[in-house]
Formats: C-alpha cells, structure tokens, sequence
C-alpha cells in the first residue's frame, strides 16, 4: 500500500478554476499561453501545489483545466519540478454511482493529466441530499490509494461531524486523510468559526486548505459600488454584498498600506496566519506576482485581531457553498 509521506504541501497553492471558465471567470483559449506562464512562475517561486477538478471548464471545454495542467506541469523543466503538487477534485455526479465509477473518474483525470493524479478529493459530500450514495463513492476514492494511483487522498467542502465519520471508516482501512478544503476568507469565517474545523483537522492531523481565499475578487479592493464590476453572476453577488463589507475593506486598506503590501496580499496572508493553505486562483503573471507577495512575511497578532473582529462585524457575507455539511 502507497503511504502519503511522498505529498508534501506548500505554504499557499494556487487553484485553477479560473482555466477553463467562461461562465464565470470570461476564459478563452487565447488565455494558454499567459496560463502556463502563471503555472512557471508558481512553481520556480515553490507554490508548487495546483488545485483542479474534472467538472472544472463549461460545456464543451470541461475537463479542460486539468488538460491544461498536464500541458504545463509536462512543457516545465526547472526549479522545484520534483514537488509539483496535482490536486483534482472528483464529482459526485448523481450517475457516480459506484466505487468502480470514482476508479474511473480518477483514471480519466489522469489521462487528461497525462501523469497521475497526487492528491484526489471528493468535491463534495452527498449528505445534504443523498447519503446513501457518498459511501461507494468515498470508498471508490480509498480504493485508488489502495491500488497507488494516487500519493494522497482529501475532501472538499465537509464540516467537522461528517469529517469526523469519513475519518473512522477510512482509518479501518488504514488510509489517511491528507487535506479538507473549505471556502475560507474573511467574508467566509464559517467553517472554522462556526463548525470548529480547525481544531478537528489539527487533532486528526488533516491540513485545511482555503478556497477563494480573496472571495472571488472583493477582498482585492479593486472593487466597489463606483467602479464597474464584473460581468454575469459574479457581477450580482458585488452588487448585493459590497455595501454591506466597507467597514471589512476599509480595515484591510488601512492594514496593507501601514504593511507596504496590497489588499489581496493581506486578506491572503490573514488565511495563512490562521493556518490553512490557501489557494488563491490566478489568469495572469500580474495576479500570480501579486498573490506571491503574501509570501515571505507575517501579519501580527494585533493585526490578525483587527481582521478578526472587521470580519465578524460585516453585515454581508459570501454565500456558503450549498454542499458544504455540518
């Protein structure tokens, strides 16, 4: 049996929703080349861990964000390419059904990765909706370590008590779990302040990784009810929650020009304080350079406690991922 000793995990990642997105995030092929771009200058700066899914890419392009990290994780030769670090996340499509099903989705990743996967997730748990249908699928995803097609093994959007379950079925069968990541921010304190995540990961030894760590863009300050917002659903989210979050954006400002640093860098820094791995997402070198100015440094506690209390003072906050359980 694979032991998961091989997986080690940076101290930031970077997730590539955006590669493949057109709904959301207005991508186009045209985009590649600055995308691997992004990918060289991650990996030669030690962000070396890169989170995908196979539902990630809309319509025709799904899957394209892992075919594109194969793209570039195989076009890179240089510093740190030993540690590059795939993580996909595997849907629970009502149609998964089956262990057999999540063997088979993981395979396919790896083909699109054209090398095998590192850590495999399972996107989301079931119980909210269907809970018979999450144990073949989580079994599906052990069998995978089992047979060593993958160094480690995570979840995605759980809370403590369904973690806690996952833990002591996959710890009969001598697995370990690697990672759980939450959408985690300062708009987003939920799954740590409400659901105590993070004690439970400390105490079953389960790194936390934080997603949309900048809230899909409103924590970088670029925005505001003034200027123009995004296009589409994220354009309507802006709209309803950024009146609600000045008192937030105004504590962050103050913070990142007392610090020398931008806005992005302290609301990220802020999730590496409180010891999660975030994964901000990148489309450009401008965005990647940016995101690895969080690196290198460290807010202090008073201004941690200034964050803290910002954030818990907000009228608004991002909307919970709807698979996210208790």
């Amino acid at each position: 049996m694979q032991t998961n000793q091989k997986l080690s995990l940076p101290i930031m990642g970077c997730g590539t929703w955006a590669w493949g997105n057109r709904l959301l995030w207005g991508y186009d092929p045209s985009m590649d080349q600055q995308l691997q771009e992004v990918f060289n200058l991650c990996v030669g700066s030690g962000v070396t861990l890169f989170d995908t899914g196979d539902s990630y890419g809309t319509g025709k392009l799904n899957g394209r964000s892992e075919t594109l990290l194969g793209k570039f994780s195989q076009a890179y030769s240089g510093i740190n390419q030993e540690n590059i670090c795939i993580a996909t996340k595997l849907a629970a499509y009502p149609w998964r059904l089956t262990r057999q099903s999540m063997v088979n989705a993981g395979k396919a990743s790896a083909k699109r990765l054209g090398r095998n996967v590192d850590l495999v997730q399972m996107h989301w748990s079931t119980a909210n909706y269907l809970p018979w249908q999450e144990w073949a699928l989580l079994d599906g995803l052990a069998d995978l370590y089992e047979q060593g097609l993958v160094k480690g093994i995570g979840l995605s959007n759980y809370g403590s008590k369904r973690l806690k379950k996952v833990h002591q079925r996959f710890a009969e069968r001598g697995i370990p779990i690697t990672s759980l990541q939450v959408q985690y921010s300062l708009l987003s304190t939920y799954p740590v302040t409400e659901l105590g995540l993070k004690d439970v990961c400390d105490e079953l030894g389960i790194k936390l990784i934080a997603y949309s760590p900048l809230a899909l863009g409103l924590l970088t300050g670029k925005y505001s009810e003034k200027t123009s917002l995004p296009k589409g659903v994220r354009g309507l989210a802006f709209r309803q929650i950024l009146p609600g979050i000045k008192s937030l954006l105004g504590c962050l400002r103050e913070i990142a020009e007392t610090k020398n640093k931008t806005m992005s860098q302290v609301a990220i820094n802020w999730c590496i304080c409180k010891g999660t791995i975030p994964i901000p997402g990148a489309k450009s070198v401008e965005q990647a350079k940016d995101n690895l100015g969080s690196l290198g440094w460290q807010l202090d506690v008073n201004e941690v406690a200034e964050l803290d209390k910002a954030a818990a003072s907000t009228d608004k906050k991002m909307v919970q991922n709807i698979f996210q359980t208790k």
